[in-house]
């Protein structure tokens, strides 16, 4: 039931200044959400004698923390790409200096990077004007890179340069990161302000129910799923193959499916398969059918893949390729059984990650970093902005990266990928004759 669940948020202090925004629904600081949409589960909580666990809600608060005239606010992007970068960037930028009148914003250059002194990397002053038009591209104007840097170092550059408000804009990687820079800058009883932005193609941060991007990338999908149903339809035994992101969770994979239900197969990290029971299926629904299109997540099957034991610049163990490795393995099996197919291979990936946000995203990018904002202004710390229930929050770093967030495989979305596909509920086993293919 997780009961015993802590989203307090940590504060640098009193808040002393009053809010210079000129607003007339002020979030006050009592304000939460319950953490569980499930009446069910609240009453088991309660009967047991303990309190639900809530979430603070996010938004402009009547009082600040920090004077605004006084502030200096630096921003960072890390990671892969993301649709919306840029979107955030401009967002937290103009909130800063139009909501509240800080006139100083950094943006550090090729993510943690630019907060290591070793590199060298010039901060870019972020200006009304120079973000103004930023918002319809792909990418993000500061550059990004992966993999940690020196928490101590890190904070001497904003000591230096007399930063008090810091937005990392980044998935678990980063938000890791984010966590030691504030516990550096606690240990030396700095006042600095740590406010992450979630940003991950995979939706997949703990306690968040979406992250920005994500839609775009759906959306983005599509046109690959679609691209592949054309291919499959217009040969005989025609087979379209798309691979897309996912390491740890299929959830582009799977919203991908329920947009398009042209799709017949979607394998995801969280569903094992055997490969034998697989390829049994496929040729069933060749046999019914006359084509097949398969939607596989990166992450996808990595039992049946070679692994090399190495890590990536984030520390991810490296994923063997499933997409080439199942290309493969078709041909090959439908070589030895004298079936001839005609198979089409798409990995759109990067073409997803580089495109700009779609409106949704956009609109919801803008509320995000406008939340960031707020709660960094208002002396929260140590936290990233969320989305649960419909509802901004604030969200302890320290659980956002206590495990990923994935799929069930007995919830409804499962069930909803396997009823739309028609693949067989376990592809662990061989299918039985007549199985839906």
């Amino acid at each position: 039931m997780n009961s015993e669940l802590d989203f307090s948020i940590d504060r640098l202090g009193a808040c002393r200044f009053p809010s210079p925004m000129a607003w007339s629904g002020f979030v006050s600081e009592e304000e939460t959400i319950l953490y569980h949409n499930d009446w069910s589960e609240v009453k088991q909580i309660l009967a047991a004698g303990k309190e639900p666990p809530v979430m603070e809600v996010a938004g402009p608060r009547e009082r600040i923390f920090f004077e605004p005239s006084r502030l200096k606010a630096g921003i960072v992007t890390c990671g892969g790409l993301c649709p919306g970068l840029n979107n955030v960037i401009r967002a937290a930028v103009l909130s800063l200096y139009h909501h509240y009148g800080v006139k100083t914003i950094y943006g550090f250059r090729y993510g943690y990077e630019g907060l290591s002194r070793r590199y060298g990397h010039v901060p870019l002053e972020l200006t009304p004007e120079g973000v103004g038009e930023i918002h319809e591209l792909g990418g993000t104007i500061l550059g990004s890179s992966r993999g940690p840097q020196d928490p101590a170092d890190m904070v001497d550059t904003l000591e230096r340069m007399k930063i008090g408000l810091l937005f990392t804009i980044g998935g678990d990687g980063t938000l890791r990161g984010a966590q030691a820079i504030h516990q550096e800058a606690a240990r030396r009883g700095r006042p600095l302000a740590v406010v992450g932005i979630p940003k991950t193609i995979d939706n997949d941060i703990s306690y968040i129910q979406t992250t920005f991007g994500f839609e775009t990338a759906v959306a983005e999908a599509k046109r690959s799923t679609n691209g592949a149903h054309s291919e499959a339809i217009g040969a005989r035994n025609g087979i379209g193959l798309v691979k897309l992101m996912g390491r740890d969770s299929g959830f582009i994979a799977a919203y991908s499916v329920l947009v398009d239900n042209q799709v017949n197969f979607c394998l995801v990290p969280e569903v094992p398969f055997s490969l034998e029971a697989f390829l049994q299926a496929l040729k069933q629904r060749l046999q019914r059918r006359g084509h097949a299109v398969i939607v596989v997540a990166e992450g996808a099957g990595q039992d049946l893949l070679a692994g090399t034991g190495e890590r990536d610049a984030s520390g991810n163990l490296k994923h063997g390729d499933i997409g080439l490795f199942l290309r493969d393995r078709i041909k090959a099996y439908f070589q030895e059984n004298r079936i001839d197919i005609n198979l089409k291979y798409i990995d759109p990936s990067y073409t997803i990650r580089s495109q700009p946000a779609n409106p949704r995203d956009s609109a919801f990018c803008l509320l995000l970093a406008h939340n960031a904002v707020h709660a960094g202004l208002a002396g929260r710390t140590n936290m990233v902005v969320g989305f649960w229930n419909n509802t901004f929050t604030h969200v302890p770093i320290s659980l956002a990266v206590a495990s990923r967030k994935k799929i069930d495989p007995r919830g409804r979305l499962w069930n909803s990928v396997v009823a739309s596909t028609g693949q067989p509920l376990d592809l662990k086993s061989n299918p039985a004759p007549g199985t839906r293919t």
